[in-house]
């Protein structure tokens, strides 16, 4: 086995080890080249947890998309037809992009690219970082081959962020929001040649040709990140974070919510259903300090959808029936808290985390986590096997009344052992 492979299988979960079990037998069978590409390389190369699986095949990638879609019971949640790439959500959240290997060409800068199908050397050359434009061969024939024609490799042992092209910036001006977020993320720092191309782009203002639908794309990849606040800032810093709204800058951009927002996410699991719900309390977050005016031409300048709009406009009406529940007084026993917490949408936890001043909210939804839901995962699978073997036919109930049980019930402190007698009192007593 390959050094590479036993890698990245140490990194994985069981559930994206399945995930690419299905698009590696899709590949087979379609006879096309497969590489695991991308963020996935970085972050296991540097140590990082894998979040999302992206492969690059030399073939035709929306068709095998759509075959392991249909027979690895995934959902095809997007597609890309002019890059011809696609995204699936295998459950329970796990995310895979499968997309063509390409070349890229721009007419002009942040235009719309002529994409050609291209080798997968060609296709990592072709790529925004460095860091990004590391390949592994899935293939039969060469599984475990490493290719790094950039040597992508060093730059990520020296923890840096390299530019490929020195026009990098100018085909695609999006690329200088995620350098930003990478070196957030990544804690790595900006090689010196890119820190000089990040400000000959700057000074020439091709930001400004950013669409105002890829900014909202970016700002919902902000929105995943766990420091979003330190994101903001560096981006304020280099004139960027402008670009999302003229209302966001000087006074109204609300770093303080969002470092409190931050305080939130770090404390509930970092799961799919929580890191897929940060959207909402994120732009609510961002636009705190904003008027109804603004906030409408926020949402217009973004072109945000009605769907990505409602996730933090009505976010805070949707959350009132849960806080109401979370600070009632009937509220007595700690499995009803677990179970009123866990059936609960998760932006609506996370936005009473970050906005509800009621003391009662606050401990009960941090209960929850600290102690109720702990408690819960330390049921071992000989427990619940013994629980479901008594169901009957009622396992749901079973499992609920097994829960409460182990929440509720009190252990009953030991009765306090009296301190020995004092040795001179023992003497006095002793039989002459």
């Amino acid at each position: 086995m390959s050094d590479y492979i036993f890698m990245l299988e140490s990194h994985l979960s069981t559930e994206q080890d399945h995930a690419i079990d299905q698009v590696q037998k899709a590949a087979g069978q379609a006879n096309v080249n497969l590489f695991l590409t991308g963020g996935a390389m970085r972050d296991m190369l540097a140590g990082f947890r894998i979040r999302d699986l992206d492969f690059t095949v030399e073939g035709n990638a929306l068709k095998l998309a759509k075959t392991v879609a249909e027979e690895g019971k995934a959902e095809l949640v997007a597609v890309d037809e002019n890059r011809r790439c696609a995204e699936l959500v295998f459950p329970p959240g796990v995310t895979v992009q499968i997309a063509m290997s390409r070349q890229e060409k721009y007419a002009r800068p942040g235009g719309r690219p002529q994409v050609t199908s291209a080798t997968i050397q060609e296709d990592l050359r072709g790529r925004d970082f460095t860091c990004n434009a590391i390949a592994l061969s899935l293939n039969k024939a060469s599984r475990g081959l490493l290719l790094d024609p950039l040597n992508g490799l060093a730059d990520i042992e020296r923890r840096e962020l390299r530019l490929v092209s020195p026009y990098g910036f100018y085909d695609d001006p999006s690329r200088l929001l995620r350098l930003m977020r990478f070196r957030v993320r990544l804690a790595f720092t900006i090689e010196q040649r890119t820190e000089m191309q990040v400000a000959n782009a700057c000074a020439a203002e091709i930001a400004k040709l950013i669409t105002p639908r890829t900014l909202m794309e970016e700002l919902k990849r902000i929105a995943l990140e766990d420091n979003p606040a330190e994101i903001m800032r560096l981006l304020e810093e280099a004139g960027l974070w402008v670009l999302f709204s003229p209302a966001l800058v000087g006074a109204k951009a609300n770093a303080a919510g969002l470092a409190k927002l931050e305080k939130a996410i770090h404390l509930v699991p970092d799961e799919q259903r929580f890191r897929s719900a940060r959207l909402g309390p994120f732009l609510y977050a961002v636009s705190e300090k904003l008027s109804p005016k603004e906030k409408q031409a926020f949402v217009k300048s973004m072109e945000m959808r009605k769907a990505e709009a409602d996730l933090w406009l009505k976010l805070e009406a949707r959350a009132k029936k849960l806080e109401r529940a979370l600070r009632s007084a009937r509220l007595r026993k700690a499995s009803q808290v677990y179970f009123l917490v866990a059936k609960a949408e998760p932006d609506e936890i996370l936005f009473l985390l970050y906005r509800s001043p009621l003391r009662p909210v606050q401990e009960r939804l941090r209960n929850f986590f600290q102690r109720y839901s702990p408690a819960v995962q330390e049921i071992t699978p000989e427990e619940w096997a013994a629980v479901d073997s008594k169901a009957a036919g009622r396992r749901g109930k079973a499992r609920e009344e097994f829960i409460a049980n182990r929440l509720d019930r009190r252990i009953r402190k030991p009765a306090p052992v009296p301190p020995p007698p004092p040795i001179e009192a023992a003497i006095l007593r002793r039989p002459q």
